[in-house]
């Protein structure tokens, strides 16, 4: 059985809920269950646990999939929140432990919208706190209202792995629920595909096989909401799976 160690969401204390109120909680979306599972595959939710019992944890695993949710504090990247984007500070040093673990130890990463920019900060880069606010160039990428249902043009970078992966695409499209986006690319990461205001869509780190340790900042995982009318999100999994031995 194939181990896939998914990053938790956290939910914080909040009196007002009716269970729990006064703990915290980890999750993982269930699109995002369904999308990873398959025969021989079981998705694993790391738990948030005493870094003496991590590493056994993480050893078991045979890649790693960071999901999407909260925003990454700017703290975590060297910077000030410049208004409301406080972010998940206590999730960021959760979540690059294990990267880190990931790419040491040469396992396949998936990181997936907030996991694209997890991994983009890892290695030295920033983001755009506020794509709206802080780059004027920018399409609004993200509806609250809309959520999964909106789309845009994906451009792939010629001679990369998406490029090929989806050479028979004619219109590409993804969706698109975010508002943070990669500001300055981190170290050795090398551009896969931008959308058609500029901003980068996905990346792979450049020491490893071509889509062995990848980030996208669309959510394959919600494709069926606007099926038919995106790119394959399962290629994009079956590139991710054979790269584990």
């Amino acid at each position: 059985m194939i181990k896939i160690g998914i990053s938790a969401c956290f939910m914080y204390p909040n009196l007002e809920r009716d269970y729990f109120g006064p703990k915290t909680l980890s999750y993982i979306e269930n699109e995002m269950m369904n999308y990873l599972t398959r025969k021989g595959i079981l998705p694993v939710l790391i738990p948030d646990v005493k870094e003496e019992y991590l590493k056994d944890i993480l050893d078991e695993m045979d890649g790693f999939v960071f999901q999407g949710g909260a925003d990454l504090a700017p703290i975590t990247y060297g910077e000030e929140s410049i208004g409301k984007w406080k972010g998940d500070a206590y999730r960021d040093q959760y979540e690059l432990k294990i990267l880190d673990y990931a790419i040491k130890n040469s396992k396949p990463v998936l990181g997936i919208c907030r996991g694209l920019q997890l991994m983009n900060v890892y290695f030295g880069g920033t983001l755009y706190q506020d794509t709206q606010t802080q780059n004027t160039a920018a399409n609004n990428h993200r509806s609250a209202a809309l959520y999964d249902t909106i789309k845009h043009k994906i451009i792939f970078t010629k001679g990369k792995l998406l490029a090929e992966l989806y050479r028979e695409e004619n219109d590409p499209h993804v969706n698109t629920v975010h508002h943070q986006a990669v500001k300055q690319l981190g170290k050795n990461l090398e551009v896969y595909a931008t959308s058609p205001d500029g901003l980068i869509e996905a990346f792979g780190y450049c020491k490893e096989p071509e889509g062995k340790v990848m980030g996208v900042q669309w959510h394959p995982e919600f494709s069926s909401t606007l099926k038919g009318e995106l790119i394959d999100a399962d290629k994009l999994y079956d590139k991710f799976l054979s790269h584990i031995n």
